[in-house]
Parts: C-alpha cells; structure tokens; sequence
C-alpha cells in the first residue's frame, strides 16, 4: 500500500521517523535565517518606525524636534501643493490601466506560434532593462521642441508651429511623461502575461476550435481565467507603481510646469524646505493610500472572477477534503508512537493493509 493513504480498516498508513532530530541542522537553519532577518528589521522596520515617529514632530534634519501631533498629517490635505500632486496620480493610473490592456493584446499575439516572436519580445523588453536615469534624459531631448518626436511628427505631415510644447503644456505635459512611463514599463507586463499563457494547456484551444469558439471567446473564457492571477498582479502592481512615480517627473521636467508628482513634492519638501515632519506624514499617507488601493483591487477581482476556475482553486479544495479524512481517521486510529515505538496493534493494522 503507498504511502500516505487511508487502510480499509479505518487506520492511516503515515510514514514512521526512526531518526532522531538533528539539532545542528536546525541551529545551522536558524542561524543563516538570522542574518538576512536582522538586516531585514534593522535597514526596514527600524528606519520605517522612525520615520512615522518624525510624521508627529516639526523638524529638520539639524535642530531640536518639536511635537506638533496631528498637524502634519492635517496639512498633507489641506495644503495645495500636495493635493494637486496627489491628484497627479490620476494620469499614471490611467496610464497603467492602457499599459496593462496594451500588454494584454501584444502578449496574445505573441504567446502563439508567431514568425520573430522572440525578436518582438525582446524590442518589447529592453526599455525595461534600461536605467529609470537614463529613460528620463532620452525622453527629456525626445519631446524637446523640434528634436526627435516634433522631426518625426513633421515628416508626417504636421507644422512645427501648430505643435505644442510637450513639456511646457500643461495640457499635454503630463500626458507625454505617462507615455514614456508606459514605453519602459509595457515589456515586464508582456512577458509576464506570456510566462502565465504558455502555461495553459493546449488541448483546451484545440477543444474550444473544435467547439466552434472563436479568438475572443478563448480569449475571454480560456486565457483571462488561466492568467488571472498574474493579471491581478500586474494590476495590482501599475496601479501602486502609478501613486509612487518619481524617476520620470523627476528628470525629465524636475516637477516643473505642474508635472510634480507625490514623490516628487515629498522630496523638495524634505530636502529642500528641510520639512521633515511633514514629508514623514506623506510617505505614512501615500502607504496607507497604496494598501487601500490594493485591498479594493482585491475585492474587485475576486468579484470580477466569481465564475472563472482555472483548476487550482477545484485542486486546493479536494487537497482540504483528503487532509480532513486524513486527520479524522488518525485520530479514531491508536497513537502511533508509544515511548518512541508504534503501538502494536497499529503496527498489526498497517502490515494487513499492506498485505491487502
């Protein structure tokens, strides 16, 4: 009888440990644990406790604290500049929302049988093997007036003059650095999305085609249900990446021209006005925004795929119901082990299911 299963005599045949526990191997686990623990909880937890200890003080990096309470956390909505930075955020939402949905359709076409698939999804991968410096100064000389995107725009057809400053604009200006956001971020959704799609089993299109379904019914009831954990993790991903944007603002226009994101505002309000109170309060705010944020997309998605079963959730549930049997019966079972031996009549019972 294998390992592991239930005797038809209402015993269970679990595997027997003849072998004392090794404490060394245990110190030796707990000790190489240890190290990346600490480093964990002293550069994480104890600067992040400091930091919502400085949010109740008015300080700067040089002086004598002074408790202020609530107030800080009081003027991150009361004050405007972090209000307008804060709806900011709205673009780069936006713009992970068409970023997600662009990825979707490209990763589709790509996770197939395609001629220079590979080709396509390394041009799609690159701009996000490049340095977020390094995007933010070749996008800063692209939408400058008259150099690469205004050249490219003109060969189409369009006059210079009638083109507005893409950076200056504040109509446009924050629409260009959400493409350029989009640019460096698409390729790590697209192959991410590819990874979960090639791992749908091939038989359920060749079953679906057989069925007569056509692309966008597999679509919608083989891939989306089959991807789904990875979408609600991309999602999930943009759209706290989106509230937390910096690199872009930061280089291309240094928040000029109403471009100043969250991050950005709460890095001139730290280290130049030296508010350190009050750019404390708005990490410890964006956090608690960002957790929100993910708890709603939760709940949205876990509404969204009420229906949708890709296999797992059916596995896990038959996994509960023979661990339940399992421990049901070792408990009617006697104990298994009795001054370190088994119970003879346990012992009795499990070489009569063998035999069986």
């Amino acid at each position: 009888m294998s390992s592991g299963t239930i005797a038809p005599n209402g015993s269970a045949d679990i595997p027997f440990n003849t072998y004392r526990r090794d404490w060394r191997k245990g110190l030796t686990i707990v000790a190489f644990s240890a190290i990346p623990v600490a480093l964990l909880v002293l550069f994480t937890y104890l600067p992040f406790g400091s930091m919502v200890g400085y949010s109740f003080y008015r300080m700067k990096y040089i002086g004598t604290p002074k408790w202020v309470g609530w107030e800080n956390y009081i003027q991150v909505f009361t004050r405007p500049d972090t209000l307008s930075s804060l709806k900011l955020s709205v673009y780069y939402m936006i713009g992970a929302l068409i970023q997600v949905a662009l990825a979707l359709y490209l990763s589709t076409v790509l996770a197939f049988e395609v001629r220079g698939g590979n080709v396509f999804k390394g041009i799609y991968f690159f701009p996000y093997l490049i340095n977020g410096i390094a995007v933010g100064f070749i996008f800063k000389f692209f939408y400058t007036r008259g150099f690469v995107f205004d050249t490219v725009l003109q060969w189409c057809g369009f006059d210079l003059n009638n083109l507005p400053y893409w950076l200056k604009d504040q109509s446009i200006n924050n629409w260009s650095l959400v493409g350029a956001s989009i640019w460096r971020y698409l390729g790590q959704n697209v192959i991410l999305f590819i990874g979960a799609m090639m791992s749908i089993d091939q038989s359920m299109y060749e079953a679906a085609e057989i069925d007569g379904a056509n692309k966008w019914q597999q679509f919608r009831h083989i891939i989306l249900p089959g991807i789904k954990t990875i979408l609600v993790l991309n999602i999930i991903l943009s759209i706290t990446g989106s509230l937390s944007a910096f690199e872009g603002p930061y280089v291309i226009t240094t928040g000029a021209n109403g471009t100043a994101t969250y991050f950005v505002r709460m890095d001139r309000l730290a280290h130049v006005n030296q508010k350190v109170g009050l750019a404390s309060a708005m990490a410890v705010v964006l956090l608690i925004i960002i957790l929100i944020c993910a708890l709603l997309q939760q709940v949205f998605f876990k509404y969204v795929f009420r229906n949708a079963d890709d296999g797992v959730a059916k596995a896990r549930k038959q996994a509960a119901r023979s661990a339940r049997q399992r421990r049901r019966v070792s408990a009617k079972a006697a104990p298994l082990f009795r001054n370190g031996k088994r119970a003879s009549g346990q012992v009795a019972a499990i070489a009569t299911a063998e035999r069986k």
